[in-house]
């Protein structure tokens, strides 16, 4: 077994297919042999179990349970390897948020302690004798995603070609180097497809001073998926599975 990881993935915005990313790498993860949980903490606006084919009522325990103190970690877990991957040498895990509206608007009011999470995150590990911890963060500028990412072996922020997400992503990166995250990568996410790849990445990579480890062109194959599953069974042979298998390869890496 390599070196364990805490894998956190993070936007400026929403919408920059942050939860599918997070998602189909999980998966690939597992096909690579590897144990992988995927931990949402997009508190405020969850849906990864979505992607893993959970409905709100099959899930009895969430995230949220556990920062309010009504259970331990390891009672949020789900096993989702025979729903997703029944064919692949590793597991996947899945401890989802909770989409009740009590739930969500109280931590709209509140936020939550990041301390508790954190300081939880070897537990869940050791538990599930994890490889890897792969965590779909709140995208933004937030308390809370900020110590999560702090303690994280890798952060990858996914960027759009967009001015917005130029500029946001400028400060996240500042934020993030002040941090001294071990590795922090950029994934380029819905390029058109008249861009120049090449200069596209140089350019990010000159303004953001980090590697671009994938770059994943706008197609409407995954606009018309809707996030009803998992791009990589669907599509196991376009340009964009194989392109987030060599993310997932350059992440995982032993």
């Amino acid at each position: 077994m390599g070196e364990r990881r805490i894998i956190s993935v993070h936007s400026y915005r929403g919408g920059t297919g942050k939860s599918n990313i997070t998602a189909n790498l999980a998966v690939l993860a597992a096909e690579m042999g590897k144990r992988v949980a995927v931990l949402d903490t997009d508190l405020q606006s969850p849906g990864i179990h979505v992607l893993f084919g959970f409905d709100q009522d099959q899930i009895s325990l969430t995230l949220v349970d556990f920062l309010w103190g009504k259970c331990e970690i390891q009672d949020t877990v789900y096993d989702v390897t025979d729903r997703v991957c029944p064919e692949a040498s590793g597991r996947c895990w899945l401890v989802p948020a909770s989409l009740t509206t009590q739930a969500i608007s109280r931590i709209l009011d509140e936020g939550y302690e990041a301390s508790r999470l954190n300081s939880h995150f070897d537990e869940l590990m050791d538990e599930l004798d994890l490889d890897c911890l792969l965590i779909d963060t709140h995208p933004g500028l937030n308390r809370e995603t900020m110590l999560t990412s702090a303690i994280s072996d890798i952060l990858i922020l996914l960027i759009r070609p967009d001015q917005q997400d130029y500029y946001g992503t400028a400060v996240l990166a500042e934020i993030a180097n002040k941090l001294e995250i071990p590795a922090i990568y950029l994934v380029a996410n819905k390029i058109f497809s008249h861009v120049n790849e090449t200069q596209l990445r140089e350019r990010l990579e000159e303004a953001f001073g980090y590697s671009v480890i994938g770059m994943i062109p706008l197609c409407e194959e995954m606009a018309r998926l809707g996030s009803r599953g998992l791009f990589i069974r669907e599509h196991p042979e376009h340009e964009i599975t194989h392109e987030l298998r060599q993310i997932a390869e350059r992440i995982l890496a032993t």
